[in-house]
């Protein structure tokens, strides 16, 4: 997958919070003094922390509170927007990096803070404690995918991002880093705080999703994640997501018309 690397600069200065990205653009580790909203209009970004990677389509939008190191990693033609949080505003949002909701409400006032020239005093700050308002009042809907301290789990996660689709059993994969699989089971409750098959699932959508951006099917998207066929894909797709691959690609090109 190509990569363009930029420095962290390029990205803050994109003009009142918005610009184009091409697929690939990668921003190394970084922080902010303040808080801040990454919203992918169109396309999708990863954002990767010490405590693991979130991903954000275009119906979610990604925040990072001040002082937490991370990167961005985006996918497809991404029509990105930025909006700053004060550190005095940043108490009425969670306290650690996750992933919102986009509202059609959230949608409209993101673009406007980063379209709009401000015509009136005040003007963007009173959008920006609606924005606030509607984080405020979303449930978290975190496509977290958390990173193990553990070395033998860690050696199983790594083989699984370099293969999502690779579909070894967990008893299997334990006997290639030298664990059992109650080990690993119990591991991955007790450090990732999920199931291994929840969490591979959550690797696959992940995939899924930066695949679906980049405008392959349905069908095919679901062969190279490693799903036995089309409609266990789009079930997973569903309950994770909250909308159907088909319509989730639909909605990507409404966008970009």
């Amino acid at each position: 997958m190509p990569e363009t690397r930029q420095p962290v600069a390029l990205l803050e200065d994109i003009p009142r919070g918005a610009g184009r990205l091409p697929h690939g653009f990668q921003m190394d580790l970084h922080s902010h003094g303040q808080g801040q909203l990454v919203y992918a209009a169109t396309g999708a970004l990863a954002t990767t922390t010490e405590r693991g990677t979130w991903v954000a389509p275009a119906n979610r939008v990604t925040w990072t509170p001040p002082g937490f190191q991370h990167a961005h990693r985006f996918y497809g033609e991404t029509d990105v927007r930025l909006v700053a949080i004060p550190v005095d505003l940043c108490g009425e949002l969670v306290t650690h990096p996750s992933v919102f909701a986009v509202s059609p409400v959230l949608r409209e006032v993101l673009l406007a803070l980063t379209d709009r020239p401000e015509t009136r005093p005040g003007a963007y700050e009173r959008l920006r404690a609606v924005a606030i308002d509607e984080l405020v009042d979303t449930p978290e809907q975190s496509l977290h995918l958390p990173e193990p301290a553990d070395d033998r789990l860690r050696a199983v996660t790594d083989r699984l991002h370099v293969d999502p689709g690779h579909n070894a059993t967990l008893a299997e994969l334990g006997r290639a880093v030298g664990a059992s699989e109650r080990t690993l089971s119990r591991l991955f409750h007790a450090q990732l705080g999920m199931s291994f098959h929840r969490w591979r699932t959550i690797l696959r959508i992940h995939h899924g999703l930066i695949h679906l951006t980049g405008g392959r099917s349905v069908t095919e998207t679901a062969t190279i994640c490693g799903w036995s066929n089309p409609t266990s894909f789009i079930e997973a797709f569903t309950e994770v997501i909250g909308q159907t691959p088909g319509r989730y690609q639909a909605d990507l090109r409404h966008e970009l018309k």
